[in-house]
């Protein structure tokens, strides 16, 4: 969707609004200003003798006083013990919270990554911690094997989306970290352990979304499934008339997934199901032009709610406006230039449908935002910190540009997902602490008496994670 200055004469003119009328409304919506303050473009600068991190949104920055790379379990065994203060592990930088922020030590694990073996009779697969999902996947398919899910971003380490419980989306689906079998992480005094649920289940469940926190992780084995093939179709339609099929839609699909536009009333339903269809030629849709569109929307037409809505609905396609056929690595996840900020909250899923709707409402009610909002079903695991334990979930994340303003989604959206007993995405912003994530997860006190135990000295702890177990922190 391009939508230019023409686009706005004309739509303004067709609807007989004359420029005395709004010329008031248009100056005030001109004079703002949608950026943060606090915005910096690009990594900070080191003082001397230090190194400069910054996460991929620019939201995290830190100067820690080492940035190391090991490149085998034995040199990450010695970065632990020789390092002074403080250890932050980190893979892509793709979390938007403070997980890996530190002044002291942080250890990138681009060194141990790629395929270390793969079992033929049963498909497992064992990877370095720091291979990215997109890695994965390409080497899983050389052997004619997948993932059976996948994220919308496969940027991310295996190391970062286990800890985080990143995950794709559809009823039966749950959670990357629900596929690990065993997993081997360095511990705060530089022991190598190796974990699965036969050696030691309680660590094992532990382990499986870590937050970081109880070691670094050096490899993963993970269970995989036969290469398979996708089809892939995206329709965009009326928001109301979706919402009273959302559940049968989601039903109906192996993966299913929405994405509501804000000010439009229209949202795009991307579903997929296992084909044997011929690959078909690569004619997606252009995500970025979209979100430019609705920017531009936003920025020229804010001022008048009712013009952004009508001009939007009459540059949007309607009905499928996509559909391929590609292997599952290919259309599960896609591609994100953009920068942006965001929070996400998984409901109960029975609570999904209702709070979608408020918040789409929500979103139309703040003329400023423009990103879509994006809503998931997910299939609940075991794992002590995985949003998923449980029950199944249904996940709703909002998103705002990575330069500009999003304290309203504390005092707007924090509150609704708070109150219905939504669990933050590990990864995603959100301002509970230990208190409310007691509350939140049964396993939590036990989950903080196992980090404890393994790191008492709390080298693994920065001022993010001592919020989330309630204790002290001196930087």
């Amino acid at each position: 969707m391009k939508i230019t200055r023409r686009h706005m004469l004309i739509g303004a003119a067709g609807t007989g609004v004359v420029a005395g009328g709004v010329a008031v409304q248009k100056f005030s919506w001109d004079r703002k200003s949608f950026l943060r303050g606090d915005y910096v473009e690009g990594a900070p600068q080191a003082p001397p003798g230090e190194a400069s991190w910054m996460n991929w949104s620019g939201i995290e920055r830190s100067t820690p006083q080492q940035i190391a790379f090991p490149d085998s379990v034995e040199a990450l065994a010695q970065t632990i013990t020789r390092a002074k203060g403080r250890i932050r592990p980190v893979g892509s930088g793709h979390s938007f919270t403070g997980l890996a922020t530190t002044e002291d030590t942080l250890v990138m694990l681009n060194g141990l990554s790629g395929l270390i073996s793969h079992d033929a009779a049963t498909g497992e697969a064992r990877f370095g911690a720091g291979t990215p999902l997109f890695a994965v996947s390409e080497a899983l398919a050389g052997h004619g094997r997948a993932l059976d899910n996948q994220p919308d971003i496969d940027s991310q380490t295996l190391a970062g989306a286990f800890a985080t419980a990143t995950h794709g989306t559809g009823n039966s689906s749950p959670a990357l970290h629900d596929n690990l079998s065993a997993f081997q992480f360095v511990t705060a005094d530089g022991q190598v352990r190796d974990v699965s649920r036969a050696s030691d289940p309680e660590l094992f469940e532990a382990g499986k979304v870590s937050l970081g926190a109880l070691g670094v992780m050096t490899a993963f084995t993970l269970r995989s499934v036969p290469a398979y093939r996708l089809k892939r179709v995206v329709t965009v339609e009326d928001s109301g008339t979706f919402l009273k099929r959302l559940e049968e839609t989601a039903a109906a699909h192996r993966n299913f997934e929405f994405y509501y536009f804000p000010h439009t009333g229209l949202v795009a339903s991307i579903v997929h199901d296992i084909t044997e269809d011929a690959v078909t030629e690569d004619h997606a849709t252009d995500d970025d032009e979209f979100l430019q569109g609705l920017l531009t929307l936003r920025n020229e037409l804010g001022w008048a709610p009712w013009l952004r809505r009508m001009i939007a609905r009459s540059e949007f396609p309607r009905g499928v406006v996509e559909e391929r056929v590609n292997e599952s690595r290919v259309l599960l996840s896609t591609t994100r230039p953009t920068r942006f900020i965001e929070m996400e909250y998984h409901l109960p899923r029975d609570q999904g449908p209702e709070m979608v709707a408020r918040v789409m409402r929500k979103l139309d009610q703040r003329g400023e935002i423009f990103f879509p909002m994006e809503y998931r079903h997910i299939a609940p695991d075991t794992a002590w910190l995985s949003p998923f334990n449980g029950g199944p979930r249904a996940s709703i994340a909002i998103h705002a540009a990575a330069n500009e303003r999003y304290d309203y989604f504390f005092t707007d959206f924090e509150p609704m997902y708070r109150k219905a007993g939504g669990r933050p995405h590990w990864g995603k912003l959100h301002s509970l602490g230990h208190a409310e994530l007691t509350e939140l997860y049964p396993d939590f006190e036990r989950f903080r008496a196992l980090r404890a135990d393994l790191d008492p000295e709390g080298r693994f702890l920065n001022a993010h994670l001592a919020k989330l177990f309630g204790v002290n922190f001196d930087a």
